[in-house]
């Protein structure tokens, strides 16, 4: 194995290894039997607001990530046909 070929895999899994966690991090949206019995209800201010801004970076981070994870497996997988040894 190269050093390209160890430097790429290693890439690959902390991506895909962060994608699952922060995926795992964010809160269902699912609104509906669970919500009720398990008082989904934040009808404060600060309840309301509060998850927003977390919400939208975990987000962020997701769509980040995966798009890292996507040109990575690109480059993985287009580099050793250009080139050749």
């Amino acid at each position: 194995m190269s050093v390209w070929e160890i430097v790429s895999g290693v890439l690959l899994l902390i991506s895909s290894i962060f994608i699952v966690l922060v995926t795992l991090l964010q809160e269902s949206k699912q609104q509906g039997m669970t919500s009720a019995i398990g008082g989904g209800s934040n009808d404060s201010f600060y309840g309301k607001n509060s998850g927003r801004s977390r919400e939208a970076k975990l987000a962020k981070m997701t769509t980040v990530m995966a798009i890292i994870f996507f040109i990575v497996t690109l480059v993985v997988n287009l580099v050793p046909v250009f080139i050749k040894k």
